[in-house]
């Protein structure tokens, strides 16, 4: 490798920085799951609107930290559309919960902009969409 290659690498989503927003995400992704599979199967019929939603973004974290893990181009893809899919969902049921908490008898992760979690869910996806940038994980090399 010469050096000027070396000198222009940027870091991997997985490395430094990446390596504790890949364990954010995979803690969000255990805890969503957890909460949604026991709403599921436990309460469903009390709040589904709510339990889907949570389910959803189990699954979302889930794809983000795996995307963000692996690192390469095509991840790199993948975890900008899934976090920007997540950060469009936290501010949209952010907003209807708010406007309307009668939809929301039950909370969810992204209820309030995430108030239940000490709204990292709403910081999370733009510190996500940061780092894609700041490594410049999609940028062509």
């Amino acid at each position: 490798m010469n050096d000027d290659r070396a000198q222009t690498r940027r870091p991997s989503t997985s490395s430094g920085f990446g390596r504790m927003l890949v364990a954010v995400y995979a803690l969000f992704a255990l805890a969503a799951t957890g909460r949604s599979v026991l709403q599921i199967g436990e309460y469903f019929d009390r709040a589904p609107l709510s339990y889907i939603l949570s389910a959803l973004a189990a699954v979302i974290y889930i794809v983000a930290t795996v995307a963000l893990a692996r690192g390469d181009r095509t991840s790199a893809r993948v975890a900008l559309v899934t976090i920007s899919t997540e950060l469009v969902g936290v501010l949209a049921v952010g907003a209807w919960s708010l406007l309307d908490s009668g939809a929301f008898p039950d909370k969810t992760v992204w209820s309030h902009f995430g108030q239940g979690y000490g709204f990292v869910p709403l910081v999370l996806p733009v510190v996500g969409l940061w780092w894609l940038r700041r490594t410049g994980a999609l940028s062509d090399h």
